[in-house]
């Protein structure tokens, strides 16, 4: 997959035939985050180990979200400084772009992409086994931890956007709430559609990504 050469700072100029990419930079790691993919997001230590962590990973990401993902040459759109968390492992939660309103057609894709996201970690966690690798200190969650954690994560998230569901909100309907509000395109919290829609599935793609890498 073709990287175009990076563009200094953001713009919403969109190449006909590319992806959009931004860039957020931490002391220690570099996030590559696809603006219209949300879950395509990996880091690695500068930029360029960022994007082709984001081109090594375009299988995976494929293989998840199914065949309307399309592998297109990426353009890098600008650069964003990053805080604590994006050195601790997460990518920031509120970026310039965050704001573009999502059209109709849009936020309805992104809310399948969201949907589909759902479906892979299921499908992981469902041949995971119990007990995943530990690393090399014997840190780590076994499987129904992490699981759990996207849960309790979810919940924090769908708060952003306005919707307030308990700790005995069943995970369907906990699911089904987040898919309507981000289909709908709109917010009654303080985050867009767009943005959890894109800290949505990284997050669950991330953590089903690392209950398949433990399980092997």
């Amino acid at each position: 997959m073709p990287m175009d050469p990076a563009d200094h700072g953001p713009h919403h100029g969109h190449m006909r035939g590319s992806c959009r990419v931004y860039l957020e930079s931490g002391k220690t790691w570099v996030f590559a985050v696809a603006l219209e993919w949300p879950g395509w997001c990996r880091r690695g230590r500068g930029e360029a180990a960022a994007l082709q962590a984001l081109v090594d990973y375009a299988p995976r990401y494929a293989a998840a979200i199914g065949p309307s993902f399309s592998a297109e040459p990426l353009q890098v759109v600008g650069h964003v400084s990053g805080a604590k968390w994006t050195d601790f492992g997460a990518p920031g939660p509120a970026e310039p772009w965050d704001s573009e309103p999502l059209s109709a057609a849009e936020a309805t894709r992104f809310a399948q992409i969201l949907e589909a996201c759902w479906g892979c970690l299921d499908r992981v966690r469902d041949s995971a086994p119990e007990t995943l690798r530990k690393g090399p200190r014997g840190g780590g969650r076994d499987r129904d931890a992490v699981i759990e954690h996207v849960r309790e994560r979810e919940r924090s998230y769908a708060r952003k956007l306005g919707l307030m569901l308990g700790p005995s909100t069943s995970w369907r309907d906990q699911r089904s709430a987040l898919a309507t509000a981000i289909g709908s395109g709109s917010s009654a919290g303080g985050w867009t559609a767009r943005q959890a829609a894109q800290r949505c599935a990284w997050h669950l793609l991330d953590h089903a990504w690392e209950i398949e890498d433990k399980s092997a």
